[in-house]
């Protein structure tokens, strides 16, 4: 697929240190301008005139990251999985190409950004900073005019389009705060701008790309349907395409936060950059490495959606097999090329965190200036909370980027429940107690000592154990410890379920009376919240197996998780995967998970 694409206002040359084969673009007759990118070689050098040639027809898998068929399709082995939040995954940077390094400082402070961005401020988190034992300052990017950082690399790229190329127009795919920035761009500089999201994105969404002159062009389920779709349409009406990540001048526009950073504050253990494609990370590595090399630069990703961290431990792109949507920023299946080659050369390691640490921060930098944070855009500050107490970091410089503010308000009530035990707060449990008078009143005896900020319990008939479901505040975990053994001794079992995600997704809002139905299973599904879904879903399995319990809580992204009971006998459960298989919901057969043994039990 060949579509009109920016030609930089740099020529950027094969690296003749790489030992790989570049593509070359197809250049018109007369001209020496190249733009090569190197494959799977480690440097780009970029070097040469800065006069601005004539746009050049690119294709566009040299620009950014499509569903690339090559890359190999993975899940998160065990080593990575069984690693603690906050401990570093080194790199192992290989300090990446001095001359393309010194472009790109060259191109990031000479960008023009500020057209449109402001110089955001970096405060200092009191409060964090006085529990962590560090100087912990947010760079907070949530402070734009669109809310999202994303403003500064579509801009850069858009500012260097030749004359006609703007006239055409441009056009890109986007679910959220890069829409924005490329609508932002266009109203600047006075363009048009189409925009396909896919038709699961939210209508606020849609309203503030809207707002900002933008076109809306809602195609496919996926992001990666709607991006196929709009380099069809860049194809057939000569559309420029601004990639969200993928492209040296997007990277350079996000560079210019770290100019910010290093004039704000000197002497920086460690900056924290939240992850997704890859573009904020590179660009701000690109920036430190060449001016304050010994700042560690730390990539952070969520558990469920860690394509950079398992790219670098392959020590090629990979693409994940499932993603989480939870925060929805920063959920991508497969990093950048251009993106990945460069972190790898550069950055310092990865962190990974989990939704209830995410769900902390948010709730943290509320705290500290009643300033709401997207979950993506708390995403770095979990990280630095999770590495300075991992490594028991004291009085350091440590900055974290605050990436954006769109958040959904539909997603606050799940953020709201996961924040508290992600802070440690909070503990969740389950006691069984005899079911018989006076059963209830010695349970509330023993967690006296405890304030109860959630209980449910319902009677059940023909049982001889009620089941009580709880949650309690923490000061101390020892105090949880305490009430445990007091418990054991009063004969009533407890089960400490504050890391069960089934049970906090779900579980936690299905007490009520029992049923035994024969060969009950139970299955967590993801369904994209679209209209149609739950019709296909039905169409898939009704009749041929007895739906026995359905739970759907909404939380404000572009998909949600369903938890489904089948009556399905021993020998039907081949016939059974395979209908889910060709539902192709992403799924988990929850049986064995310790939490569903609550309803059934």
């Amino acid at each position: 697929m060949v579509a009109l694409c920016l030609a930089p206002t740099h020529n950027f040359t094969s690296n003749p240190k790489s030992t790989t084969i570049s593509r070359t673009a197809a250049i018109p007759a007369g001209r020496n301008d190249t733009f090569k990118i190197s494959t799977t070689g480690r440097n780009m050098k970029m070097g040469g005139s800065r006069v601005r040639p004539s746009a050049l027809p690119l294709k566009m898998s040299q620009l950014i990251s499509l569903s690339d068929s090559s890359a190999p399709v993975v899940s998160a082995p065990a080593s990575l999985q069984d690693i603690e939040a906050g401990k570093l995954i080194e790199n192992n940077p290989t300090g990446g190409d001095s001359e393309e390094l010194f472009q790109y400082l060259l191109e990031i402070l000479s960008s023009r950004v500020y057209d449109v961005a402001i110089e955001s401020p970096l405060q200092h988190a009191t409060k964090l900073s006085k529990r962590l034992g560090v100087n912990l300052f947010i760079k907070r990017e949530d402070m734009q005019s669109v809310f999202s950082f994303k403003l500064r690399g579509a801009y850069n790229m858009m500012s260097k389009l030749p004359k006609e190329q703007l006239e055409r127009g441009v056009i890109t795919a986007s679910a959220g705060n890069h829409a924005q920035g490329v609508a932002l761009g266009a109203q600047r500089l006075q363009c048009t701008a189409k925009i396909v999201m896919p038709v699961t994105t939210p209508v606020i969404k849609r309203e503030a790309v809207e707002n900002l002159g933008g076109t809306i062009v809602l195609e496919g389920d996926t992001f990666d349907e709607a991006q196929t779709y709009a380099l069809k349409l860049a194809e057939e009406e000569g559309l420029t395409f601004i990639p969200p990540f993928d492209h040296p001048d997007v990277i350079i526009g996000q560079g210019t936060i770290g100019t910010e950073i290093n004039r704000q504050l000197k002497d920086i253990h460690a900056v924290f950059v939240p992850v997704g494609g890859g573009g904020l990370l590179a660009g701000v590595a690109a920036f430190f490495k060449k001016v304050a090399p010994n700042t560690k630069i730390i990539g952070v990703e969520p558990f469920g959606a860690s394509s950079m961290t398992l790219s670098l431990h392959y020590g090629e792109r990979v693409k994940l097999e499932q993603v989480d949507n939870f925060a929805d920023g920063v959920a991508v299946a497969l990093v950048g090329e251009v993106t990945f080659r460069l972190s790898k050369d550069l950055i310092d390691g990865m962190v990974l965190v989990d939704r209830d640490a995410i769900s902390t921060a948010v709730k943290d930098v509320f705290e500290e200036g009643r300033n709401i944070l997207e979950t993506s855009g708390a995403l770095a500050i979990a990280g630095a909370a999770a590495y300075c107490k991992y490594y028991n970091i004291k009085d350091e410089n440590v900055v974290a980027i605050a990436s954006g503010a769109n958040m959904d308000f539909s997603k606050l009530k799940l953020i709201v429940d996961l924040a508290e035990i992600g802070g440690q707060r909070e503990a969740l449990l389950a006691t069984f107690m005899p079911e018989e008078p006076g059963s209830f009143k010695k349970f509330c005896e023993q967690v006296d000592s405890l304030n109860i900020t959630e209980c449910t319990y319902r009677y059940s008939s023909g049982r001889k154990q009620a089941l009580v479901l709880y949650s309690v505040d923490v000061h101390e975990k020892s105090d949880v410890d305490a009430m445990l053994e007091r418990m054991k001794s009063s004969q009533f079992n407890t089960v400490n379920l504050s890391n069960n995600d089934l049970v906090k997704e779900h579980i936690r809002h299905l007490m009520g009376g029992r049923s035994d139905p024969s060969n009950e299973i139970f299955c967590q599904f993801i369904f994209p919240e679209k209209p149609g879904a739950l019709r296909k879903f039905l169409d898939t399995f009704s009749p041929c197996w007895n739906i026995t319990l359905f739970h759907y809580r909404e939380q404000g992204e572009l998909d949600a998780s369903v938890l489904v009971g089948f009556q399905v006998s021993q020998g039907e459960m081949k016939e059974f995967q395979n209908q889910a298989d060709k539902l192709g919901y992403s799924y988990e057969i929850e049986s064995l998970n310790e939490a569903s043994k609550l309803i059934i039990e």
